[in-house]
């Protein structure tokens, strides 16, 4: 017990000394190369302006880097690998112990990251050089959906082929055989998830809810005893934790495409990963434990809808945190107090999942 926990607790603390040690560089190249969108504002889901929501962040959009992800999944992999290398180096040691890279565990959380870190990090760099909006520059999000659903599809027909998954956890009931019907359901699921990206857009707040989802399932793994997964999950907390620290108002960097990409891909991924094949529930709890990714898709969904058929907006500005926004909350009040609720959903989630 005492050695899983410095195995999952040593990635965590190395992951955020190596974000907090790369940060000056990153700093320097960022604001010297000038990696931020040229113009404020943006164009909404429709197509349409968005008069409102350019007034609130005329000031904000410009003069702050975007790829501040890179510093998330840059100090984790980093981390990772250094185990792995120490451990490698140092065989039969005390560092061949620490090693969680595996194969079963670790390799296709850790994929997922990179390939949505990747494809993240272009589309930022043509949103930089195409001046903002989400048809002024970047993917469109009809081609960022689709490669979603394609890095989804191929890791459903993984888990299925491959590692034998067809069935999903339920609270208080076990394992439900569904089959290849796994496969539409672990592709929609994580386009949902990365439709939650886009809680993104207030300093500190993507941030501190990345880090309670991926610490609850890092729980949930631990428990489950992957305990390999588990500092994974951690690894991945020390460098969003080390991104948070310079993210808070104001922020140095935003978060932006490379680093919301690369954890929602990862979410879904880790979700799945502590369902069947750790025979718990880690994606019936993903509504609760991704609960503001939740609300965020449905709040821009819901508004997108309502506009289109009855020619009238449910909020202020979508998704849900801008409209708190335009009600006249202060950004760090919105940020802490989702904070608090990600907290309680992910304490209710970790319950339901640890129970059933």
């Amino acid at each position: 017990m005492l050695l899983d926990l410095i195995k999952i607790f040593t990635p965590a603390l190395l992951s955020f000394a190596i974000g907090i040690g790369i940060t000056p560089v990153l700093t320097h190249y960022l604001y010297t190369h000038r990696m931020w969108k040229k113009k404020a504002g943006k164009v909404g889901l429709d197509g349409q302006n968005t008069p409102l929501f350019n007034k609130l962040h005329e000031t904000r959009e410009t003069g702050t880097p975007r790829l501040g992800g890179v510093l998330i999944w840059v100090s984790a992999t980093v981390a990772i690998l250094g185990v792995y290398l120490l451990g490698t180096v140092f065989d039969s040691s005390f560092f061949s112990k620490l090693d969680f890279l595996s194969r079963d565990q670790t390799w296709i959380p850790l994929s997922a990251l990179l390939v949505g870190a990747l494809i993240g990090l272009v589309d930022d760099l043509y949103e930089i050089r195409g001046g903002g909006g989400y048809k002024a520059g970047g993917l469109s999000l009809f081609k960022r959906l689709c490669v979603v659903g394609v890095v989804g599809l191929l890791a459903s027909l993984w888990f299925y082929y491959k590692l034998d998954v067809s069935s999903i956890g339920l609270p208080f009931y076990g394992q439900l055989t569904i089959g290849w019907l796994v496969i539409p359901l672990f592709t929609l699921v994580t386009i949902a998830v990365y439709s939650g990206g886009i809680i993104d857009g207030i300093d500190g707040l993507a941030g501190g809810i990345f880090a309670i989802m991926f610490g609850a399932y890092g729980a949930i793994a631990f428990f489950q005893n992957q305990v390999n997964l588990a500092a994974f999950c951690a690894a991945l907390l020390g460098g969003i934790l080390a991104f948070l620290w310079f993210n808070i108002p104001p922020a140095r960097f935003y978060m932006s495409e490379t680093g919301s990409m690369a954890l929602t891909l990862c979410l879904a991924i880790v979700a799945f990963m502590t369902d069947a094949l750790g025979e718990g529930e880690g994606l019936s709890v993903l509504p609760l434990i991704a609960f503001p990714l939740l609300i965020t898709s449905l709040s821009a969904l819901i508004q997108m809808v309502s506009k289109r058929f009855f020619h009238r907006k449910v909020f202020l500005i979508a998704p849900l945190h801008h409209h708190f926004e335009a009600l006249g909350w202060p950004s760090y009040k919105v940020t802490m107090r989702y904070w608090i609720l990600s907290v309680m959903f992910a304490l209710l989630g970790l319950i339901i999942a640890l129970a059933s």
